[in-house]
């Protein structure tokens, strides 16, 4: 347990820091409203597309990651939709219901990435970019397609969903980096060197932003939908994850990995989509701050568990 308390204090301790920047030093909006343009547009993609061109791909389990991260979206999305009923009798609007979807599903990626890179290297940051391709595709498409079914006053079309999946940065800067390690095209030292500066700003600029975003003015009145929004993701999310990668036979290393990509907590930018929306964006700030600060003590316990 040891490594993994060592590779996550540096990494809760940045997101504590954001958050204290953001309520004494850098206090304006429209600032991290830049910083988090610029984390998300070009030093993660410059991340994302380093990592996956310099891997070794041939030492990941890519079906058996991919796959199992994959079917573990695929299903707490269903069990997500499954009870939409039972919710819906329980109080739980449509609103409401988006952001324990989204709380449930989506996850962040700066923290996986940090952590995943911290415990294993360059070979984590690949077999955590491969879970990163198996997810945000099809869990983007159900958010917005969710967010529009239940809570947007207008209905979007499925034209503009997928425009909205297409204009996904990350999953631009994942095929492009598979596409050039595949082709094994080489690349100038000066991409490199480049390249290598934007991704090693990306991750700890990110978790400041991370921390920037956190709101816990409301959550002494967190209700039922909140707990269940944390519960999903913390707990039954790595219990699915965990499992379906030992089906497919995943060990070692790259099941630690599933393991972590599991159990991170909500992405922010679930926030922003639920405020563009129409969704309940209080009640997933809500989830996404007991997510962050619960998941500092459910994460080891997932990475002990699948190590």
């Amino acid at each position: 347990m040891t490594p993994v308390i060592a590779a996550l204090a540096p990494v809760f301790l940045l997101i504590v820091i954001g958050f204290g920047l953001r309520r004494s030093l850098i206090r304006l909006d429209a600032q991290w409203h830049g910083l988090e343009r610029l984390t998300y547009y070009v030093l993660f993609p410059a991340l994302l597309v380093q990592s996956l061109v310099k891997a070794d791909l041939g030492k990941v389990p890519v079906a058996g990651v991919g796959g199992a991260l994959f079917l573990a979206a695929l299903a707490m999305s269903l069990l997500c939709l499954a009870l939409r009923p039972l919710l819906s009798r329980s109080g739980v609007d449509g609103p409401a219901f988006t952001s324990v979807f989204q709380g449930a599903t989506r996850w962040q990626t700066y923290v996986a990435l940090s952590v995943a890179g911290s415990l294993f290297g360059p070979s984590g940051l690949a077999a955590a970019s491969v879970g990163m391709i198996a997810i945000i595709p099809m869990v983007n498409v159900f958010s917005v397609a969710v967010l529009a079914h239940y809570a947007s006053p207008n209905r979007r079309s499925m034209r503009e969903i997928v425009a909205t999946i297409i204009r996904n940065p990350l999953i631009w800067a994942c095929v492009v980096g598979l596409a050039l390690n595949v082709a094994h095209v080489p690349l100038p030292k000066l991409w490199h060197d480049a390249a290598d500066a934007l991704g090693q700003a990306s991750l700890p600029i990110g978790l400041l932003v991370t921390g920037a975003g956190l709101h816990f003015e409301g959550l002494r009145r967190a209700g039922p939908a909140a707990a269940l929004g944390v519960a999903l993701k913390l707990v039954l999310m790595p219990i699915l994850a965990i499992g379906l990668a030992g089906w497919f036979g995943v060990s070692g290393p790259s099941l630690v990995v599933v393991a972590i990509c599991a159990a991170v907590p909500t992405s922010p930018s679930a926030y922003v989509l639920a405020k563009q929306m129409g969704g309940d964006a209080p009640l997933l700030a809500q989830i996404i701050s007991l997510q962050t600060v619960l998941a500092a003590l459910t994460m080891p316990l997932a990475i002990a568990w699948a190590s």
